[in-house]
């Protein structure tokens, strides 16, 4: 952005200051200027304003590779010898957390935000079919409680990570918000017609065990972003063809658009990992092995589309438009579809992560080729 440079008399002042402060005997070391002293950033709202990538300049850029620092201090700050150490960071190398647009993607999410209350208009909601409302009601019921294990598992891993790298840091804070925001709104949707929650799914717990016992950041982003967060963003963009009313169309087309934040995060992180540090790919390929297992065989507990789920079967009379014989089958049907979707995107992702020779090399998943060529 363009800068414009300090007036002459500011400069002329400072001096006064720090000559006023050296006969005095006061030690004024901390008014030394830094490189950017001198020159303003112009920003507009046209431009889409001041934003993170706009300010980190000069030594305020540098990122390190590794970060020995413990004590807080923001990145490109001048260190303080006597500064206490107040967090045990374990997340201090580059590669680890990093991606090249964290700070765009953070900015997105602070610029979308929205609020369940007065953006999803809950008054076009008439009275539904009551196994239709039922149907609603379990599926907003799952999706309430898999958005608390996406909200919950970065939550560990924010309070993990030096300041050095404080942009995928401050995506993560967003993330928690967003998904906070989508347990809210479906919340809301299981009782804003006249139903409630319905049945807990067992395996969502057990999913968010799973994902939130990762050993480190690079796996517990594979498991969330690139598989549990974008098998739930297929669902979200099906919402249009699964929905009743306006309102239920606005909670999925929003959900979305934050959703797919998510899942950038996830794939632009795994992606910067596997160009710089390839030996780790071998061991995000055996994530990958893991995750997906639990794709051709219809399973994982993040997923709405699990086969034998109550989740699922809300899906199918969703879909179906009812929970007569034939609506069934016809939604059951419409369902399979959504999983070969599923696993299409799947793939879509991990190739644009860079770990595409595994649908090359014979190393992916022999049942996906069925799902990617229907």
């Amino acid at each position: 952005m363009a800068t414009e440079a300090r007036p002459e008399k500011y400069i002329t002042t400072f001096q006064q200051l720090m000559e006023e402060g050296r006969k005095n005997g006061y030690r004024l070391d901390w008014l030394l200027p830094r490189e950017t002293f001198g020159a303003r950033l112009d920003s507009t709202p046209e431009a889409g304003g001041l934003l993170l990538q706009d300010i980190d300049r000069g030594p305020f850029a540098e990122i390190p590779d590794w970060s020995d620092n413990m004590t807080g201090r923001p990145r490109g700050s001048l260190t303080r010898a006597n500064a206490a150490r107040v967090g045990n960071y374990s997340v201090r190398t580059k590669a680890d957390i990093w991606l090249k647009n964290a700070s765009q993607l953070y900015e997105e999410a602070v610029q979308r935000q929205w609020s369940s209350a007065v953006d999803v208009p809950w008054e076009t909601m008439e009275e539904l079919p009551d196994d239709i409302e039922r149907a609603e009601c379990q599926l907003a019921t799952f999706l309430t409680e898999v958005e608390f294990v996406a909200g919950d598992v970065p939550g560990k891993w924010i309070s993990e990570t030096t300041p050095d790298y404080y942009e995928p840091r401050m995506f993560l804070i967003s993330q928690i918000m967003d998904e906070a925001r989508h347990m809210d709104v479906f919340r809301k949707r299981a009782f804003a017609n006249g139903g409630g929650l319905m049945s807990q799914t067992t395996n969502v717990a057990l999913s968010g065990g799973a994902i939130d016992s990762a050993r480190d950041f690079t796996e517990m982003s594979a498991r969330l972003h690139i598989s549990g967060e974008g098998l739930v963003l297929s669902i979200f963009r099906m919402g249009e063809r699964m929905s009743y009313n306006e309102a239920e169309k606005a909670i999925y087309r929003l959900a979305a658009s934050d959703e797919s934040r998510h899942v950038a995060f996830g794939v632009m992180h795994l992606q910067y990992l596997s160009q710089t540090d390839p030996k780790r790919k071998e061991e995000i390929h055996s994530y990958l092995d893991e995750i997906e297992m639990g794709l051709v065989a219809g399973t994982g507990g993040q997923n709405p589309a699990q086969r034998g789920t109550p989740s699922n079967a809300a899906l199918a009379i969703l879909l179906g438009g009812g929970s007569d014989p034939a609506s069934m089958m016809e939604g059951e049907q419409i369902a399979l579809a959504v999983r070969q979707r599923q696993v299409k995107e799947y793939v879509q992702r991990v190739k644009v992560a860079g770990l595409g020779e595994r649908f090359e090399n014979g190393r992916a998943n022999a049942t996906l080729a069925a799902y990617v060529s229907a």
